[in-house]
């Protein structure tokens, strides 16, 4: 078969591997969509991901298809079942997994190798992270589910409510995800991006006002004129990763606010913060990393209800052959409009 294997920074190529095969517990999925995303492009750029991946490795994690084959002592899916498998599953029996704080798990076991004609999906994931997927529902609607898993946890985490005002920083696809998301929860959102073709996608998203940085002198004055007597917002999420955007949540948030830093810099980066402002403000800093089952199959029954904007998510569609080319475009960020996911299709796309 073929499928995309990461070397390094900026190094995927397409190479002819052996079809998988089913272990005890394990299912081989025919793969029917898999999705672009953030992470794989950080992982492109930086060449590897210290908990995921280290390269040589089959590259991409979001997907959706059909049971191609069941190992020995599998009963809960049987071949031709449509199923979506998320990227981990934790152990449930360490620490962590004990104190309900599943995505830390200390034996959190990932998968990769989404881009590919077949994927081999662990016995561990099988059991507890592989869904069946409605008749109805596309192939690359249900691979959602995973970074969706995530933006649930990060907003439940995040204590978000109806009738509160939320600013999220940053409009790529987790961004717009937050927006989304909040706004089917009846949370007011504020959106702040950079390019021009982010402000549609924002508002299109669930985003009631925009500020786009370029268009203001000062960024954080701009979304705090938009909240409640200008006191803050209640949550802030910082979804792009730099240290600059972490200073400004802390800033934009109002007293007794939560902030999330959801977007996650690369190791050794610094910011600096307002102490007098965190500690007489009385304001809760989290940071929301992956997800857990529970998440999961939150994020599932929003996919399946039709409540979210999956038709809209999925700006581009292509085929297995034009991975590499599709990763090194968003390392460059070609194209006049913003495309916020790109659905793989390895036995071509659907008419």
């Amino acid at each position: 078969m073929i499928a995309a294997v990461l070397y390094g920074k900026e190094d995927l190529r397409l190479e002819r591997v052996p079809i998988p095969v089913a272990g005890p517990g394990e299912i081989v999925v025919r793969v029917g969509a898999a999705l672009t995303c953030g992470t794989d492009l950080k992982v492109y750029r930086r060449g590897y991901h210290a908990m995921m991946l280290k390269p040589p490795i089959p590259f991409g994690h979001e997907l959706a298809g059909a049971v191609a084959e069941v190992g020995p002592g599998v009963t809960r899916f049987q071949v031709g079942d449509r199923v979506v498998a998320l990227n981990s599953a934790p152990c449930d029996a360490c620490y962590f997994c004990l104190h309900n704080q599943q995505n830390l798990c200390e034996d959190l076991l990932f998968n990769n190798g989404a881009y590919a004609e077949y994927i081999r999906i662990p016995a561990r994931i099988v059991e507890k992270n592989t869904l069946p997927v409605p008749e109805g529902v596309p192939f690359e609607h249900a691979a959602l589910s995973e970074p969706l898993a995530c933006v649930v946890r990060g907003l439940e985490e995040s204590g978000a409510k109806s009738g509160d005002t939320m600013v999220v920083i940053g409009a790529g696809p987790i961004g717009l995800m937050f927006m989304h998301v909040a706004q089917l929860s009846g949370v007011h959102v504020i959106a702040i991006v950079k390019r021009d073709d982010q402000i549609a996608a924002a508002k299109t998203f669930g985003a009631s006002e925009v500020v786009q940085i370029s268009a203001v002198e000062d960024p954080i004055a701009a979304a705090r004129a938009l909240t409640p007597s200008g006191r803050g917002a209640d949550i802030v999420i910082e979804a792009v990763a730099t240290p600059a955007t972490w200073e400004w949540a802390v800033e934009i948030v109002r007293k007794g606010g939560v902030v999330n830093f959801f977007g996650g810099p690369p190791s050794g980066t610094r910011v600096q913060l307002d102490t007098n402002r965190l500690h007489y403000g009385d304001i809760t800093l989290k940071a929301s990393f992956h997800h857990t089952p529970a998440t999961c199959r939150t994020a599932f029954g929003l996919v399946t209800s039709g409540r979210f904007k999956c038709a809209e998510y999925i700006t581009g569609r292509d085929t297995l052959e034009h991975v590499p080319a599709i990763f090194a475009a968003m390392l460059q960020r070609t194209g006049a409009t913003q495309e916020i996911k790109t659905a793989v299709f390895p036995a071509g796309a659907p008419q």
